[in-house]
């Protein structure tokens, strides 16, 4: 997650670096939309597996 974060910080100032997105093809818009896509997934994983760890009483 934090990876793909950021990369999309990197992608808002500097539009022609696509970073790990450059096979896409596609433009500003398509690999914006990619890193926030997998940000996203991770977010949820992550409260999921958080969600998981309290449930089996690793977490408080």
């Amino acid at each position: 997650m934090v990876v793909f974060v950021q990369g999309a910080i990197r992608l808002l100032f500097d539009h022609d670096n696509t970073g790990l997105f450059g096979w896409l093809g596609g433009d500003f818009t398509v690999t914006l939309a990619a890193h926030l896509a997998l940000v996203a997934m991770g977010v949820v994983l992550t409260g999921w597996s958080h969600s998981r760890a309290k449930a089996l009483g690793r977490r408080k």
